[in-house]
């Protein structure tokens, strides 16, 4: 009984990978690229122009897309329980955004070497 119930689970986790949306590095750059991010975070997402600009590079990817949902809440005018962000610049880029385009820069970021994370 107890093979089953851990049987079970890994099933149950599998499917549930396979429910998530997948990344795209490459095109995770391209959004980064063309919405020129690089301009206020720093090319490298880890040397912004100024120090008040977070650091982006290797930053948790769900961390970084639970930021970009909250602009886009922000700036279509969800009430500020909704979990928000209100930053007029922020706003406009995140609203660009699809729900694939923030997985994929999300992702993008968070596989970028920068002081925020320990790699094994």
């Amino acid at each position: 009984m107890k093979r089953f119930k851990i049987a079970l689970c890994g099933a149950a986790l599998f499917l549930s990978a396979g429910l998530t949306q997948a990344s795209d590095l490459a095109a995770g750059k391209a959004v980064w690229t063309k919405l020129n991010c690089a301009s206020c975070h720093g090319a490298d997402a880890k040397s912004p122009i100024l120090p008040a600009y977070p650091i982006l590079a290797g930053q948790h990817a769900d961390f970084l897309a639970h930021a970009l949902k909250a602009y886009q809440r922000g700036a279509a005018g969800a009430p500020t329980s909704a979990n928000v962000r209100k930053n007029a610049v922020m706003g406009a880029f995140a609203t660009q955004l699809s729900k694939q385009d923030v997985a994929n820069v999300s992702a993008w970021l968070a596989s970028q070497p920068g002081p925020l994370v320990v790699r094994k």
